[in-house]
């Protein structure tokens, strides 16, 4: 009971220190919308960089990818972290500077939404409105996922309801948003991306050591068939899914097969970065495009040592504790016990506060932009053009908690898998808004009924692989993103075809916007 109390000490001190800078930021947030929704484009470039790999690792991080890790072993983890960590680097490569000077160009547009329908010159705004939908249904999803990981966080310290923790945490990630707008959301990613790499790391270096380094990890699991194989995969042997223990020993059946296809479908994770509004607003909101280099190779360094710790961390937790977490949802929770076992618990609360970082810097920027899709792309934009900016504050808010309540209900389920929930988003943002936004950068060519066509198919094709066809199994198997991502291109490439090519305005602003440095 008192080691609950020093870890619960640990957390509400972190959790003052963010709500302080929710305050910090509340009076320059209330300014303006611009301010509140993307903070002016006044981002440092180390604060554009943690907070765009802050926000959108989130609590999968910390629980979802050392879980599978855990559950089945190294591939499925291993090659997810490669798509990763390439999709990364290749969205600030080619996607950052870009974006950060077409969007300022483009009627300084401040959200996704707003730039697509600016790059196009709409007057009927149907990418908006496409765009600001696909944003709501998606980031709510995405929001449950980081609820339902502050539910486990806290009913698994506490040994309180899962309902009771998972409204209490979501209430509280409510309420700093609300007050502190973007530039509070940015200032906290920086150092909750800290805070994460930190708790991490030293997770990860205690347990090779409680192991017995690196070769006594290796030997703790290579008995499991397929556990520590590139193109394997381990197979935990279930009865109404938990894995059965003789003699002490979790059962595992025959390696499974790991091919071409499952590793393409793995690998197809780094396609999502192209179309992720918490991390393309990032790339928005730097005060300088130039500065886009530095953050680049913060951004990378950060992705490459996080995700290959949490994969270790799964690994290193099944040779530890082999049977302690018999369910594919309680393999999630790894990082946490690892943590409660190996730190007294004042500094296991600390380390406990990456779990509560990575939930946090998530879910403000999802709910963020969510409202702001509403409040700005919807409401403004199209119902009420008259409305004026302390109106649009006052309903982006409202929004807010509107989303939160349907995130809220979404993440009533206990037993959610937290890496299912957010593969699902991940694929429903990466094909929407992915080929569109690259097209959209790089090819002058590109039409608005291309525009509205590739989204509505991306969009729609994530829904109906993931329904009707994925069940079916076999080649149809593969994950959601990577089909719907291909198809989407290209009817994007055949419907600019086939469509009557842009104006010659929209073409000269494609052109200035290559070297614009407003």
């Amino acid at each position: 009971m008192e080691g609950s109390i020093q870890i619960l000490v640990a957390m509400i001190f972190y959790m003052a220190v963010v709500v302080g800078i929710g305050l910090y930021y509340a009076k320059r947030a209330n300014e303006s919308s611009d301010n509140y929704l993307i903070g002016g484009r006044s981002l440092n470039p180390w604060f554009t960089a943690l907070g765009a790999e802050a926000s959108d690792m989130s609590g999968w991080l910390l629980m979802g990818l050392p879980g599978v890790a855990y559950w089945v072993g190294l591939s499925d983890a291993i090659w997810t972290a490669i798509g990763l960590l390439v999709g990364t680097y290749l969205n600030w490569l080619f996607v950052a500077k870009r974006l950060r000077r077409y969007s300022h160009l483009a009627g300084n547009a401040i959200t996704i939404p707003d730039f697509l329908s600016n790059r196009f010159k709409e007057e009927k705004k149907v990418i908006m409105t496409i765009a600001a939908l696909f944003i709501l249904i998606f980031f709510s999803v995405y929001a449950a996922s980081c609820f339902v990981t502050v539910g486990k966080l806290f009913s698994t310290l506490f040994g309180a309801k899962y309902i009771t923790m998972m409204i209490a945490g979501a209430l509280f990630v409510v309420f700093y948003t609300f007050i502190g707008g973007f530039l509070a959301e940015s200032a906290s990613d920086f150092m909750q991306g800290v805070v994460m790499i930190i708790a991490l790391a030293v997770v990860l270096i205690t347990g090779v050591s409680k192991s017995g380094g690196v070769s006594a990890v290796i030997e703790n699991v290579k008995s499991i068939p397929g556990f520590l194989d590139f193109f394997g995969i381990a197979q935990p042997l279930l009865v109404d899914g938990v894995q059965q223990v003789e003699a002490g020993m979790p059962l595992f059946g025959e390696e499974g097969k790991y091919g071409l296809l499952t590793i393409i479908s793995t690998l197809s994770w780094g396609l999502g970065y192209f179309g992720m509004p918490q991390v393309l607003l990032k790339f928005m909101a730097i005060r300088d495009a130039d500065e886009l280099k530095l953050s680049r190779r913060i951004g990378t360094i950060w992705c490459a040592i996080s995700l290959v710790a949490a994969v270790a961390i799964g690994i290193i937790g099944r040779g530890l504790y082999p049977y302690a977490l018999l369910t594919q949802s309680a393999s999630e929770s790894i990082f946490v016990l690892m943590s409660t076992n190996f730190f007294m618990p004042i500094f296991a609360g600390i380390v406990m506060a990456g779990i509560l970082a990575a939930t946090i810097s998530s879910s403000d920027s999802y709910l963020l932009i969510a409202a702001s899709a509403f409040s700005k792309n919807i409401y403004h934009g199209i119902m009420k053009k008259e409305a004026t900016d302390k109106e649009v504050l006052f309903i982006s808010r409202l929004t807010l908690i509107a989303i939160s309540v349907i995130a809220m209900i979404i993440a009533l389920d206990e037993n959610s898998v937290i890496f299912k929930v957010v593969s699902f988003a991940w694929a429903g943002f990466g094909a929407t808004f992915g080929p569109i936004m690259i097209f959209s950068l790089f090819w002058k060519r590109v039409t608005r009924s291309a525009a509205i066509a590739g989204m509505v198919t991306g969009g729609g094709m994530v829904f109906i692989w993931k329904l009707l066809l994925k069940p079916m199994g076999g080649v149809w198997g593969i994950y959601e993103l990577f089909p719907a991502f291909v198809v989407s291109c290209i009817v994007i490439v055949v419907v600019s075809l086939l469509s009557e090519e842009p104006s010659k305005e929209i073409q000269e602003e494609f052109e200035i916007a290559k070297t614009y440095n407003g």
